[in-house]
């Protein structure tokens, strides 16, 4: 099965539920990621889940929340993230939502979906599920991409039970991997009460993962118990403060940040936060005075220089751009973010065939990065492939649920591209996509 139409059947979900009213808003950072995998590690290994098999993706959203609709990503709002105040809370919020995936919740709520014929929307969950299980991708592809409304909070909540199982494997999980079981106490408490509130009113985890009294006793009686094995945590804790700092750097005022910077967790992410902030002012010669000195401190992080090449870019300096990027891949060779930036550098100083290598390799390890799509796009036209250019941009509205712009340019595809070959197929795939929805709205 082609992975496009994985991917699609989880992002119209993910569209669907986590900001029903607009525009999902994906923050990918090539370091902040790094940092969430290196804190889920030892969780993710505690639940029996393979090394990289589950990505932790952030999302822009103020409100509080963390959910899983698929068994290969666990989702987090920036608002909680920022909220939390340990890495051992947030490994208690990574540890619950890893125990849905391997307790089988959503294959469980899969399941469900098929068998309950009166709620509207299945076409979605049918997808997902033949594409989880490698079915045909025409069969996967012509059903119905989206979730109604009631079959979507049937899909997104879960029960008591399943609530109480979580809980219970989630302590276990944090025993084994070192983090302290009393964690999970700070972050239930974040949302305690919230079941009181007016729904309307409500954290959107408080609606999906139900907290009763029974629930708080019953975690407190076995957080209390548990006993953590030492030495656990320090690597979790850095990567915390930096997941952290980083995130707070771009979203938050950068006077608020420059007033906080000093008291940060280690020098090199005061430095870090020094530099996003003065970066976004905009003061470059201070903002490249911090990454300079950040870059002497950490000469081989290429997350380091990913920043660099970010700020650089961003500044209009693209051809100092393009060296610090090529620095960052040159570290982190199978970095999908990293090697964006490198092809959008190359791009902006007007080498798009350098640009077009360099993009494939970030579209073969990521499929679902839109700006990777966009400029890979825009690489191919510029070297004369209007075909591939073509059904590039039609994946990349498809994904983004634009099912009319992605036909049009699929239809452009099919009609430039050989019969047959692999970017035909692909064109295909989005045509059949866009079918389908099409269909849906209809009835």
């Amino acid at each position: 099965m082609h992975p496009l139409l994985r991917i699609l059947a989880v992002w119209a979900v993910l569209l669907t539920h986590a900001l029903p009213a607009q525009a999902v808003t994906l923050l990918r950072d090539a370091d902040i990621e790094y940092a969430l995998g290196e804190i889920a590690r030892p969780i993710l290994n505690a639940a029996g889940l393979p090394a990289g098999s589950v990505n932790v993706v952030v999302i822009k959203d103020s409100s509080l929340n963390a959910f899983v609709i698929d068994h290969r990503h666990i989702f987090i709002h920036s608002g909680l993230l920022l909220k939390l105040k340990s890495a051992d809370e947030l490994q208690a919020v990574l540890a619950h939502e890893a125990a849905h995936i391997a307790n089988g919740h959503i294959s469980r709520r899969f399941a469900n979906m098929r068998m309950a014929n009166t709620i509207t929307g299945l076409g979605m969950a049918l997808a997902a599920t033949a594409a989880a299980s490698g079915a045909d991708a025409r069969a996967a592809g012509a059903l119905s991409l989206g979730l109604g409304s009631s079959a979507n909070r049937m899909f997104m909540s879960h029960t008591r039970a399943e609530e109480s199982a979580a809980d219970s494997s989630a302590l276990r999980y944090m025993v084994s991997a070192g983090a302290d079981p009393k964690a999970m106490l700070g972050v239930l408490d974040i949302f305690r009460g919230q079941e009181m509130l007016n729904v309307s009113r409500q954290d959107p985890y408080a609606r999906t993962h139900p907290l009763s009294r029974d629930r708080l006793r019953a975690v407190k009686a076995l957080a209390q118990t548990a006993k953590t094995k030492p030495g656990g945590t320090a690597n979790s804790t850095y990567w915390f403060a930096r997941a952290q700092g980083k995130l707070s750097a771009f979203l938050r005022a950068p006077s608020w940040t420059l007033r906080r910077a000093g008291s940060s967790a280690s020098a090199d992410i005061a430095l870090m936060r020094q530099a996003v902030a003065y970066h976004r002012q905009p003061d470059s010669a201070k903002a490249q005075a911090a990454i300079r000195k950040l870059i002497a401190l950490r000469p081989n992080d290429p997350f380091v220089h990913d920043l660099h090449g970010q700020i650089l870019l961003e500044s209009r300096n693209a051809r100092a751009a393009v060296a610090a990027y090529g620095r960052a891949a040159a570290l982190a060779p199978t970095n999908a973010l990293i090697l964006g930036g490198q092809g959008r550098a190359l791009l902006a100083v007007g080498n798009p065939a350098q640009a077009r290598n360099v993009l494939e390799k970030a579209r073969a390890r990521d499929f679902s990065d839109a700006r990777v799509l966009r400029d890979l796009a825009t690489a191919y036209a510029q070297t004369g492939n209007t075909g591939m250019a073509s059904v590039l941009t039609a994946e990349r509205y498809a994904l983004a649920g634009r099912f009319k712009d992605a036909r049009i340019h699929a239809e452009r595809a099919a009609g430039l591209l050989p019969r047959g070959s692999a970017p035909w197929l692909r064109s295909q795939d989005v045509l059949s996509a866009a079918e389908a929805q099409a269909s849906k709205r209809k009835k």
